[in-house]
């Protein structure tokens, strides 16, 4: 890409954390028939009714060990099927525990306990536990911010099966003495190196304290990079886990395509609002701050164009109804600081678009990993200042890159 004159001074570029040179354990990454693997039957009807057929890549690889109750360490590149990964052993082995016991109802005390970065992903995965287990007797129940304690409080002190919650919000009941994890079977920590980048890592290790020692428990831990201190401390939360390292541990997924244009910070909503109204697509637009945000989507709007903004200073019920109409195509485009850059599945997003150029690498990755993903094409857009040409330049060497311009 054509280099630019530097204009005042520049922050550095983006380094790429140390990441542990460990292999991966062996596995084959075959697509296996989910009718071929040990889960519940219960499930496997699920999976039927939902169009399950095959593994991807990181469920082949993980399952046979998750299923076998080994602790796992997996890391693979967004939109991969990461939370099936885990679900179906925790479901599989809950149900043959209460199949063996003649039990019809919850045992009273949480059996597992997952943990994730957002609100956003922490109701998803819950949504898809229920997906999964639509005919079994099992509770579940997401616990997060920027809604009532109360109906939470009342499914923890009931004991719900299966808890999914955000770190801080889990905190907050804990001291009120609320929730018994001492019979906890199972710890699921998903995007781990997104509960780093959001400052949650004090927290984790607190909730870690208070569980059962890992030899009481089945432990595994998912991300899409692995930085040295995520490794460190996944090594001390189960020692001697199995890790899976499936694709790159660096870089986004072979599917996207990616496009930069350096131009003037005046040009970037007109030619931002041209190139999306070209196309019939789905996108979500990467913005550093939520004031940025707010005003992005509203000049978006002034251009005719259907769109909502996501940050987190929006209400829960706000962020909630903006994802809903994005999923059902009532609003083509969702303009989002990084709190959507991880974990969300939305399918056939057809293009991303940092409309501002992200200064960290994994974000880069995480941000871009909303479109091209469960083997789709997608499409990344990046727009850029000239002074930030030196970003684009560490993105593409870094990654391997060739930016179509």
């Amino acid at each position: 890409m054509p280099s630019s004159e530097k204009v005042g001074p520049k922050p550095k570029a983006p380094t790429q954390r140390t990441i542990s040179d460990r292999p991966s354990a062996p596995f084959d990454e075959t697509p296996l028939p989910f009718a071929s693997l040990t889960i519940d039957e219960s499930l496997r009807d699920a999976l039927d009714q939902r169009g399950f057929v095959q593994t991807t890549p990181i469920q082949s690889a993980v399952l046979p060990y998750a299923l076998a109750g080994k602790d796992v360490i997996g890391c693979a590149q967004t939109g991969t099927g990461k939370t099936a990964a885990y679900l179906l052993p925790i479901l599989t082995r809950l149900l043959r525990e209460d199949r063996a016991d003649g039990l019809k109802t919850s045992r009273g005390h949480t059996r597992a306990l997952i943990l994730a970065p957002t609100r956003e992903l922490a109701t998803q995965i819950d949504d898809e536990i229920q997906g999964f287990a639509y005919h079994a007797p099992l509770s579940s129940v997401a616990v997060y911010g920027g809604v009532p304690m109360d109906p939470q409080e009342r499914a923890l002190k009931a004991g719900v099966d299966i808890v999914v919650a955000t770190p801080g919000r889990l905190l907050d009941h804990q001291r009120s003495k609320v929730g018994d994890y001492s019979k906890l079977e199972m710890f699921v920590l998903d995007e781990a190196d997104r509960m780093m980048d959001m400052g949650f890592w004090p927290d984790v290790q607190r909730i870690a304290a208070l569980l059962p020692p890992s030899t009481h428990r089945q432990t595994m831990l998912f991300s899409a990079t692995m930085p040295e201190e995520v490794m460190k401390f996944a090594d001390a939360l189960a020692p001697g886990a199995i890790f899976l390292q499936v694709g790159s541990r660096r870089g986004p997924a072979q599917t996207i395509t990616h496009e930069a244009r350096v131009m003037q910070l005046r040009d970037k909503i007109p030619f931002l609002a041209k190139i999306l109204r070209r196309g019939r697509t789905t996108a979500i637009v990467f913005v550093n701050t939520k004031i940025g945000c707010d005003r992005l989507a509203q000049q978006l709007r002034k251009f005719g164009l259907h769109a909502e903004a996501i940050h987190a200073d929006r209400t829960q019920d706000a962020r909630t109804r903006a994802l809903e109409a994005f999923r059902a195509g009532h609003i083509r485009v969702l303009v989002a600081t990084d709190v959507a850059a991880r974990g969300l599945d939305i399918e056939s997003v057809g293009i991303v678009v940092n409309y501002e150029v992200p200064r960290s690498l994994d974000t880069y990755v995480h941000r871009v990993g909303r479109t091209g993903r469960n083997e789709e094409l997608g499409h990344a857009l990046t727009l850029a200042e000239p002074s930030e040409q030196y970003l684009l330049n560490a993105i593409e060497k870094s990654f391997g890159l060739t930016f179509i311009d």
